[in-house]
């Protein structure tokens, strides 16, 4: 029998929940002033908007349990792993500036609450009466449509993409007998230099085709199928964030700056010089985020990695405008107590 909580897409009911286990989150971590739970109390709320709203919804339909475990199935991965890895690192380095700052903190827990809300849009509009409740103008078409296949597919390699080089980066970080002075290239990473963003975007848009039978298939109102389109924000939302917030913009550009200071800064020697240079060769064969392989990308144009291939030249860090800063912000750093 379905709960009809609030409104009939579970909107304000999920979003409740989702600000109440995020601000929870957030007092504990902020009182006890540390990482450990700040990432898995962002992955661990996607299960539970999943979990909470097929139990809600009552309506068992093959398609609403089946996207409900992905999403589940995608929330273990990613809370599990950041929890191990913050435990094994014992902080997270995003937050060291931050932490401290009571307003500053709260803000990067209510960009969690926009984003577990947001991005669960999908599976929390399937779930809720509107969608799912045959007697009260829901639909159920026969599962397994080209849709639901390819909502699967997508998704089931948009997971192993995700996961694998999530492993493939840790294996390499916690190796002692690996040279850091060259960028991961093995796996996964030799075909992309951000293929976990692209794998869990390919995840999203999986989830919000998985969901759309109902209105593609079905015999929804006009309503009922238009928030269902309107979940496309649920994987726009995640390439917005992954590509132009905390995504690539914090580990391109950065890395970038990292290699070139162990070949430029206080620190370097001539012989480093060509960390540098191998980085730079790394770049131009490595597409920065769909995978290609290196004998197909080098030789493109760069006209067309810089566009359509997505490698932004704000991802690019310029020898010329901020090597010199980069050097002097490492001088003064090295220079500190």
């Amino acid at each position: 029998m379905p709960v009809h909580a609030l409104d009939s897409y579970y909107l304000a009911f999920t979003l409740l929940i989702t600000t109440g286990y995020q601000l929870s989150g957030f007092v504990i971590a902020y009182t006890l002033q540390f990482d450990k739970i700040t990432d898995f109390t962002g992955g661990s709320n996607f299960f539970i908007l999943a979990l909470v709203t097929l139990l809600c919804g009552g309506t068992f339909h093959a398609r609403n349990v089946v996207t409900s475990i992905l999403v589940m199935v995608w929330a273990v991965r990613i809370a599990g792993f950041l929890l191990f890895r913050v435990l094994k690192t014992g902080h997270d380095g995003r937050f060291d500036e931050i932490r401290k700052h009571f307003f500053k903190f709260l803000a990067f827990w209510i960009a969690q609450i926009l984003w577990v809300w947001v991005v669960s849009l999908p599976v929390v509009i399937l779930n809720s009466p509107a969608i799912s409740d045959v007697g009260h103008g829901g639909s159920n078409p026969p599962f397994g449509t080209s849709r639901d296949i390819a909502g699967i597919v997508l998704w089931a390699l948009g997971l192993f993409i995700e996961a694998t080089s999530d492993i493939q980066k840790y294996r390499y970080k916690s190796s002692k007998t690996t040279s850091k002075d060259r960028p991961i290239n093995t796996g996964l990473w030799a075909w992309s230099r951000n293929p976990p963003y692209f794998g869990e975007m390919m995840c999203w848009w999986g989830i919000w085709i998985l969901c759309l039978s109902p209105t593609t298939n079905g015999t929804l109102s006009s309503s009922a199928r238009s928030a269902q389109y309107a979940a496309i924000l649920s994987p726009i939302f995640t390439v917005i964030v992954l590509m132009f917030g905390s995504g690539l913009p914090t580990s391109t550009k950065p890395q970038a700056k990292r290699f070139y200071l162990k070949s430029y800064g206080p620190k370097a020697n001539a012989d480093d010089a060509i960390i540098w240079e191998q980085y730079k060769a790394h770049v131009r064969k490595t597409s920065i985020l769909v995978p290609i392989p290196p004998a197909l990308y080098r030789p493109l144009p760069t006209i067309l990695k810089k566009t359509l291939l997505l490698d932004f030249p704000m991802y690019q860090f310029d020898e010329q405008k901020d090597g010199l800063p980069a050097i002097e912000e490492a001088r003064k750093a090295d220079q500190q107590p």
